[in-house]
């Protein structure tokens, strides 16, 4: 049995700016009703109920208009509680399914329809070992890479930064386009000067990949105001602007502890500091995920 996870906070700070119109919070996560979309039962954490409704609640508290959903992997590689969502506010959102080795390609086709535009794969590990059972793997990623590019389809990853150094060409052999999830998961004491942030810049720069700027409140576990990130943003940005995009993480699973619950208008408004004019907060926050993902 795993230990339940804490709810977002319900009180958030409010935002410090207003959001452009079409602005993307590009990494969320979506659970039950557990009666309709029952969670994995092998799975790390075990989260509330967090329906798409709530969802965009949590889109509109912030003045946002668009989101996208990632399959979390309490749910194993069942994407139903994301696909549905999507046909549900089909305008505002769009999805990241997690595949199976059998993925067929009307399977394939049919998560298009509701809105999916990419696939997570789950290379995240420490010290050898993966830190998030469900994972779907790099294997599972090459074998299934050119049904991807043929649909315009990306390969969203969830790596260690570090291992960009032994994974980098190995990804980059696949000719698809990646996108790595909060900016290498890699604690800010390691400095942006590690060679996997460095070979994650680099992967920016030549417009193989894309990083999400989100989970500061992983990156740096002791808490607001997250200082420490700032030079890691700072570098991917002057990597290549044109492949990044936000997320809040929400509804930020995996936290038991309610001093370390983020505050998602904190977070939101960390993007005043990180982007400070406003067109590069349109960049960012509409231009970008709106040719990721696919938005009006």
């Amino acid at each position: 049995m795993t230990r339940p996870c804490l709810p977002p906070l319900a009180d958030i700070t409010p935002p410090a700016f207003r959001a452009p119109p079409g602005a993307c919070d590009s990494h969320a996560h979506v659970f039950g009703p557990f009666a309709r979309y029952p969670l994995a039962d092998d799975r790390s954490y075990t989260p509330a109920e967090h329906p798409a409704d709530a969802f965009i609640a949590h889109l509109d508290a912030l003045g946002l208009t668009h989101g996208v959903l990632v399959t979390a992997s309490a749910s194993g590689t069942d994407n139903s509680v994301v696909t549905d969502a999507l046909r549900q506010y089909p305008s505002r959102l769009r999805g990241i399914a997690v595949p199976a080795a059998d993925t067929t390609d009307a399977q394939l086709d049919a998560w298009h329809d509701a809105g999916v535009r990419g696939v997570r794969f789950n290379l995240y590990q420490l010290d050898g070992h993966a830190v998030y059972r469900n994972g779907v793997g790099i294997d599972v990623l090459e074998a299934l890479a050119p049904r991807l590019k043929a649909r315009g389809w990306h390969a969203q990853i969830w790596i260690h930064a570090p291992d960009l150094v032994t994974l980098g060409p190995r990804l980059r052999a696949l000719g698809l386009s990646l996108v790595v999830d909060h900016m290498g998961r890699m604690a800010t004491s390691r400095g942006v000067g590690d060679p996997g942030f460095q070979a994650l810049c680099a992967l920016l720069a030549d417009g193989v990949a894309w990083t999400k700027i989100s989970g500061a409140d992983r990156l740096q576990p002791a808490g607001a105001p997250y200082r420490d990130v700032d030079a890691f943003v700072a570098a991917l940005l002057a990597a290549n602007p044109e492949q990044i995009v936000w997320g809040s993480d929400w509804p930020h699973i995996n936290y038991f502890d309610p001093a370390q619950m983020p505050d998602d208008g904190v977070l939101f408004n960390l993007l005043a500091r990180w982007l400070p004019d406003e067109a590069a907060r349109q960049r960012v926050l509409v231009m970008n995920p709106a040719r990721l993902y696919g938005f009006d």
